[in-house]
Parts: structure tokens; sequence; C-alpha cells
């Protein structure tokens, strides 16, 4: 039987590594780091020390019923395999900041949404039972509370409106459970209405991580102060973060601590967006502010002197660049003062004091019916109804069809000439006859829009 020798198995094989382990007597790599540097990182830790102790995690539980076999199963085999639903209890985690001593607490409406139960966990190690204060889903702010012996730290509340793009972020909260964490960026954008998020948005982008379990944590500047509440991330993107701004959030958690319940302001108008076409129609440089299409009886903006056709520019002070915008300002403003509207008429501007009212929920214009018939202008044919003229008829590629306007479609005005007679519309039509563009004013269901149309004719 051959030998097989193995080389080397039983001997002691030395490897020499240099040592990673900075010694007492020996330099750093880096001796002098910038003193920006050092000065930054030094904020960085002062922030996170001195506001941490603030800030909380939430751990709430829910109780759902759930089907104890599968459905397809089921499917197959009938009742014979039926088992009545069970219940099975959800965890979810996130975040929130002390607005008081007492132990008021804001955080995100989903993060306790249908809770049964909620534990508030501090940075001490102590976990408190938290109630429900009140919620708001329209803005997704919510304050709960909980019961203390000994006051507690409070977290210092910034001022959103002066935020600008490229300031430090800093945001602390607790994602996938990780208590505690502090990430840093910038903030990225401001003002972010469009996101699809809640019903009325304002969002604050920024960059800093935000994590499920980030929600309704406090988004911080380099002073220490909170600046928004940490929302929503875009999953498909990378470092695209939303926060509540401050100044919104405390307004809602200011009516949930007095009232448990959140009163808006209402105006009582239609609204639409304005295009390029429908701002130079109106005689603006730029597309910004909101166009009125109705201004309803008997309402804040009837009283006002607000027209439709009136283009609103800023309220309250503050500028219009979007109809979300508006929706927000008019909401968020107190109600039974004289608050200034700039708005455009005729091309020129006035200003209109109008007080506010409380918005009742489920108002609605009074709709309209339908009607048929005749005449015809740039692939439109019109019909006289009892209502007034309406659309009767589009011819398809036409200039009206392409510009979106409907079959049945209420014509309310042309050019701002109201439209009670299809000889209002011959009227309308000779009078625009030196214009590029032909304006209308539609009635569509419950809503009013502004179409302008290329002249062709």
């Amino acid at each position: 039987m051959p030998w097989l020798l193995l080389g080397g198995c039983n001997e002691r094989q030395e490897t020499r590594l240099t040592s990673s382990v900075r010694q007492a007597e020996s330099p750093p790599p880096v001796e002098a780091p910038a003193p920006e540097l050092l000065l930054t990182q030094r904020a960085f830790i002062e922030v996170s020390e001195k506001v941490t102790p603030m800030v909380v995690n939430i751990r709430a539980e829910r109780v759902r019923m759930v089907d104890r076999i599968s459905p397809l199963f089921e499917e197959f085999f009938g009742e014979f395999f039926h088992k009545p639903p069970t219940e099975q209890r959800e965890h979810s985690l996130g975040s929130g900041f002390i607005l008081s001593a007492d132990g008021y607490i804001l955080t995100n409406e989903h993060v306790v949404s249908g809770a049964e139960q909620i534990k508030v966990g501090l940075t001490d190690q102590r976990v408190f039972p938290g109630k429900v204060v009140g919620v708001d889903p329209k803005t997704d702010v919510a304050v709960i509370k909980i019961e203390v012996d000994e006051p507690l730290p409070v977290a210092v509340l910034g001022d959103s409106d002066r935020l600008k793009v490229g300031q430090w972020a800093l945001a602390i909260g607790n994602p996938f459970g990780l208590d505690s964490t502090l990430t840093v960026g910038v903030i990225s954008a401001t003002g972010r209405t469009d996101v699809g998020i809640e019903d009325y948005e304002n969002f604050v982008q920024t960059d800093a991580s935000i994590n499920p379990g980030n929600s309704g944590g406090p988004l911080l500047n380099i002073y220490g102060e909170v600046v928004g509440v940490n929302t929503a991330i875009v999953a498909s993107g990378q470092g695209i973060g939303f926060a509540i701004p401050i100044n919104l959030a405390k307004l809602i958690a200011d009516q949930l601590i007095s009232s448990g319940e959140v009163t808006r302001g209402w105006l009582g108008v239609s609204i639409q967006p304005l295009d390029a076409e429908l701002a130079a129609s109106f005689g603006l440089d730029r597309v910004t502010g909101a166009l009125i299409t109705r201004v309803l009886t008997d309402t804040p903006a009837e009283k006002a002197g607000m027209l439709r056709g009136d283009v609103l520019l800023s309220f309250d002070g503050k500028p219009v660049r979007t109809v979300k915008e508006l929706q927000l300002l008019v909401a968020n403003s107190p109600l039974g003062k004289s608050l200034p509207v700039e708005v455009l008429r005729d091309a020129m501007r006035m200003t209109l004091e109008v007080i506010l009212v409380a918005r009742e929920e489920g108002v609605q214009p009074v709709q309209s019916a339908r009607g048929e018939g005749a005449s015809s202008w740039l692939g439109m044919s019109f019909t006289q109804t009892a209502e007034g003229v309406r659309i009767a008829a589009l011819e398809a590629g036409s200039v009206a069809a392409n510009a979106g306007v409907q079959s049945g479609d209420l014509v309310l005005a042309i050019n701002r000439h109201e439209i009670k007679t299809l000889a209002d519309v011959q009227t309308a039509r000779q009078r625009g006859r030196v214009k590029d563009n032909a304006l209308l004013l539609l009635q569509r269901g419950d809503t009013s829009l502004f179409v302008t149309l290329p002249l062709t004719e």
C-alpha cells in the first residue's frame, strides 16, 4: 500500500499582520482634519445629544379578521372545510416627538390609525401606554398622550416657512425598529404639493435617509429645531423623502389638542389650474394663480365680490402658484377674520377682503341635466336647452375635440361674454375675431372649467 506524504501539515505557519490599532503615542493617518469638518461634525453630535431625548418610539397594535383557510381551498372543497375568520394581531413601528412636558406627542396619523393599543418608549427605556387625542387623515397628523409623573424634555419647534433649499437636514427616528437613529442630508425642495399622498400637501423634500419606522419623527435644522414631521418616502427612488412642514403640523396639532378635531376654512368657489394658453388669455406672462370657474351663492367668495373668471394671485399675503396651494391656504387660514385676496380681473389687479367660514363636508354644487341640438363652430355643434346652450356634438379631430371639449358641456361664456342663447354664441364669435384664441367657460356635471381654442376660422 503506497504511502501518501502530506508535506507541511504539522508545520505552524505564522502570518505577520500590520496592527491596525493605533497606539497612543502614534499619530492618526490624518492629524489635522479641516476645521470646517470638525465644526460640522460637532454640530451633528450636539443636535443628536440635545434632541434625541425628545424623540419617542411608538409601537401600535391592531387587530384584523383573517380567513383561517385559503379562499382557493374553500372554493374547491366548499363549506366542509369552512372555518370562521380568526383575529390576527398586527404590530407597526413608528416615531414621534414630545410637544409638551406633560406628555403630548406629535406623530403621523398612519402610525396610530386603528390601533387598539399603543406603547410609547422613551430613550431612558421607560415605556408608557399611549392614548390618541386626535387624528387628521387629510394631513396625516396625529397627537397622542402619555401620563407621566415628572416633566418630559420638550422639542423646540422651528419655522418651516423660512426653510431654504440646501440647508442641512437631520432626521431622528426608529427606522426598522432601530432606536434613536440619526441621518443627515439637506433640504432638497419645499412646497411639494402634487405628491399624491395626502389631501392637503405642502411637503418638505429631503435626502436625509427616511425609512419605515421613521414616520412621525422630527426633521431638524442645524439648530436642533423641528422643521418637519417625517412622513413618506418614494419607494422607487433614492434619497427622496417627504416631511410635513412643522408650521402646518403645529396648526393641526393645536386644534387636535384643544378640541380633538380640525376645522378648516371654506371660500365657496370652484377653481381650475392654469396652463400656458389660459395664462396668456388672461394677460399673465407666466403660469401662476388659480382660476375661478364658479362662485357659489351666499358664500365668503360672493360676499367678498369675487367673480367667475377672476384669477387668484395671492391669499392673505401669500402667493398662489397652484390650485393645491390655494386649497391649503384657505383650509388653514383663520375663520371670522378679514383676509386680503389679490385677484386679476380684466387684466387689472385688485385686492378684495374675504372672511372665511368653517367648511361643511359634503357641500357640492348643483348638478345640471343634459340636452341636445344644432349650429356649428370649431367642430362644435350647439343646442338651446332650458339650462342654456350646450355642446350637442363634436367633429372627431376638430379643434374643440382636441382641446378636451365634450358633448353635453354647458357653455357658460365665450371670450368672457355670458352665453344664454344661440344668438349669444354668434355675438361672442364676432367680438372675438381679432383674437388668436377663443376662451370658453364650460360646465361639466359638478365642474366648471375654462378651455382655450386656437381660432382657425
